[in-house]
């Protein structure tokens, strides 16, 4: 069926789409149509921060996508979370506010894309936040993305920073400056207790504009494209075919995963895969679907004595029972946990300029997420190469949007990856064997005392490595130079008017840190470009 003539068409009302969605509503002369594959924000654990632990790997959270078999990591099969709801991911992460680094955004301008240096995005992220600590040169209030401190502190991580204190990684009080090196506790996206996802901060406030119409639980098909041009959306709702069409633009923002699958069933890719899948060739675009990157967890754990860890207090019944009742009088204690409270940002060698690890210390441990804590004391040293030099891919499958998309990260590609690997696992022991830690008796529990050699913490990064949840740069931004471009600078598709991808996809290469605040500063700048060029 024909449905109706919008202005904007947006797909995807993950982290980005969210913010685009408000942008472009705000003029009640747009009419603007979001769509969404998950469903609504109505479930108790989208809003109780520990609700990441119930969310991911459940599919009515998750889209429970899966990579290929890993090569570098022992051909495992990785399980790779993505949110399945309005907010997106936004709804089911770690809620932790990281920009990244300075260099990260001056080095994207050098590779020929203006407006993206850090002055230019630090405005960018000043335009929507509201930071618990008022406004400063860094930091901006009364927007609509909230930024609070954490609510609880454990006396195990606050050794754990004294522990890194003394091998030499400094204090510090805010990640968020353009330089992270350090150890701190990580800011997160929630309000009074919260998690505030960017459905409750741009989403909600949007919904009662009669010009933005909000569809949940369809599947994208593919962008129309006439003539050169995207004119309008297929999108399949409840097994029917619908086809909206776009006098303006059509926004792509479901995701370095979605997107990139949704642009080559429009037709736009490598011309040969796009034969292979039965597909017509609009635009031979070879970028779209390479250069994934993300970033590769490794997570030894560390056994503890003599003091409190998440595991002890979860399977105690009295003490959990306390979390509930601590939780709902105060909005206080374990329930408004981030998966990391604590983090440092170090360089793996003294060959980097800027700090190319970060360490997510959890007073916690498990196998995996989505399964239960251990029953003993523990605490868990994540840490992860924020710039790996592998890149991978994520193509359609076929031409059914319903079905999942085919996920290579092709982790641990490289020799100087590998070599990372090591060196941060290396990194985690100095600090969990520093004196402040000492009284505590740390027991490596994986990958454990055994492995001593440079081969040996290889095959345990390779046994223990798993995403982080960061994937970004299959559709990413370039100068007209390069061949794999997919978009110029203004998030425009090269090749075909009308159509622009506004999210992590569009990442050159990705930032130093957590990659959602980063995305949701893409879609402010992508929003604010295509109103400036319907201006023009």
């Amino acid at each position: 069926m024909t449905g109706e003539t919008y202005d904007y068409i947006i797909a995807g009302a993950g982290s980005a789409g969210c913010v685009l969605a408000n942008r472009l509503s705000a003029d009640p002369g747009n009419r603007v149509l979001l769509l969404e594959g998950g469903g609504k924000d109505d479930w108790i654990w989208f809003h109780i921060p520990v609700g990441y632990l119930f969310a991911i790997g459940n599919p009515r959270a998750d889209w429970m996508f899966k990579t290929g078999a890993q090569k570098g990591l022992g051909g495992r099969a990785l399980a790779y979370p993505r949110g399945k709801v309005l907010g997106g991911c936004s709804a089911i992460n770690a809620m932790i506010y990281m920009r990244g680094q300075a260099a990260d955004y001056d080095n994207w301008r050098q590779q020929g894309l203006p407006g993206w240096g850090w002055d230019d995005v630090l405005a960018t992220y000043l335009k929507h936040e509201d930071h618990a600590d008022g406004a400063n040169p860094f930091h901006a209030a009364g927007g609509e993305w909230r930024v609070e401190h954490p609510r609880v502190h454990w006396e195990v991580l606050d050794r754990v920073r004294d522990a890194a204190e003394a091998v030499g990684v400094r204090k510090v009080d805010d990640f968020n400056t353009g330089d992270n090196e350090g150890s701190s506790y990580f800011q997160v996206n929630q309000k009074n207790g919260r998690r505030w996802s960017a459905a409750r901060g741009f989403l909600r406030p949007a919904l009662s504009r009669p010009n933005l119409t909000v569809e949940t639980g369809v599947a994208v098909d593919r962008v129309l494209v006439e003539e050169g041009r995207a004119v309008g959306i297929v999108y399949r709702r409840g097994g029917e075919a619908v086809t909206a069409r776009a006098a303006g633009e059509v926004i792509l923002s479901a995701g370095a995963v979605g997107s990139p699958a949704i642009l080559e069933r429009s037709g736009i890719g490598d011309g040969e895969r796009l034969n292979a899948l039965g597909v017509e060739t609009v635009r031979h675009t070879p970028g779209v679907g390479e250069n994934l990157q993300d970033h590769l967890q490794i997570r030894p754990i560390y056994k503890l004595t003599g003091i409190k860890t998440l595991n002890t207090v979860y399977h105690n019944l009295v003490t959990r029972a306390l979390m509930g009742v601590d939780y709902a009088l105060r909005r206080r204690g374990p329930l408004t946990m981030a998966p990391s409270q604590v983090g440092a940002f170090v360089k793996s060698s003294p060959e980097y300029e800027t700090a190319n690890l970060e360490f997510h210390f959890q007073p916690l441990s498990l196998d995996n997420w989505g399964e239960g804590l251990h029953t003993f004391s523990a605490i868990t040293a994540s840490v992860c190469n924020l710039r790996p030099t592998s890149r991978g891919s994520v193509h359609a499958a076929s031409r059914e949007p319903e079905a999942a998309p085919t996920i290579d990260p092709n982790y641990l590609d490289t020799e100087t990856d590998k070599r990372v690997a090591v060196d941060s696992m290396k990194w985690a022991r100095r600090i969990m064997d520093a004196p402040p830690l000492a009284p505590y008796r740390p027991e490596e529990y994986r990958p454990g005392p055994a492995a001593t050699s440079d081969a040996a913490l290889l095959e345990a990064a390779e046994a223990l490595g798993t995403t982080i949840f960061h994937p970004a740069g299959t559709a990413k931004m370039g100068a007209a130079s390069d061949p794999m471009a997919v978009l110029d600078e203004r998030l425009r598709v090269r090749g075909v008017s009308g159509l622009r991808v506004a999210d992590a996809s569009a990442m050159p290469s990705i930032t130093s840190g957590n990659t959602n605040a980063p995305s949701m500063m893409i879609a402010e700048k992508g929003a604010a470009m295509i109103l400036e060029d319907r201006r023009a």
